[in-house]
């Protein structure tokens, strides 16, 4: 990449992180591009040069957000600790907590995932996020954590249950401050860890 090339996407990513941070702060409405411009140190001009319009800087903050998040993600489950160690830093990964994300935020997302149009998220979810927790699991039944005898279709069967509650309107606008009681659900059942 060239020098400019470089300079370039570190303006962009400069503008990505500010917008991200006032988005979590004060939810996407009450930001303005003016504010997202101070903060990152660059005129209004040159984030409609780069987005075009505020939307379709939303839309782009939300990717980064979420790759950005994937990558932390990523790190845990490459990581050589094992599967229960890895469940307890995902259950209290502190970006994805319902202390840091901006109801704003959150439903932005889940109005994305439950458009029922082929969105980044959804395709995230099917061909990044998907297949590696079917490998986590494989881990954690070679490990003695989960059950051998457990199919994979019968853990995707869950999965796909667990998703399409949440994806339901009335379900996704007020179970934010669940988020990691839930998650904890979805990991260890009503049973709890085996510490």
């Amino acid at each position: 990449m060239d020098g400019f090339k470089r300079r370039s996407e570190l303006k962009k990513t400069s503008i990505l992180s500010a917008a991200l941070d006032l988005f979590m702060k004060y939810g996407i409405k009450k930001v303005s591009v003016a504010e997202i411009a101070k903060a990152a140190s660059v005129s209004q001009v040159t984030i409609y040069n780069y987005f075009g319009s505020k939307d379709k800087l939303v839309d782009e903050v939300i990717t980064y957000y979420i790759d950005d998040v994937w990558n932390e993600y990523e790190e845990i489950i490459k990581s050589d600790v094992d599967f229960s160690k890895k469940i307890s830093q995902f259950i209290f990964n502190k970006k994805m907590s319902a202390s840091s994300i901006h109801k704003e935020i959150y439903n932005y997302i889940m109005v994305e995932f439950t458009s029922g149009e082929k969105s980044y998220i959804e395709e995230f979810y099917t061909d990044k996020a998907l297949p590696e927790m079917i490998k986590l699991f494989e881990q954690a039944k070679k490990e003695g954590q989960i059950d051998p005898t457990i199919s994979n279709e019968a853990i995707l069967a869950y999965i796909q249950m667990y998703r399409e509650f949440l994806q339901q309107k009335d379900v996704y606008e007020h179970i934010l401050p669940l988020t990691e009681d839930l998650t904890k659900l979805f990991f260890y059942g009503i049973v709890g860890s085996r510490k």
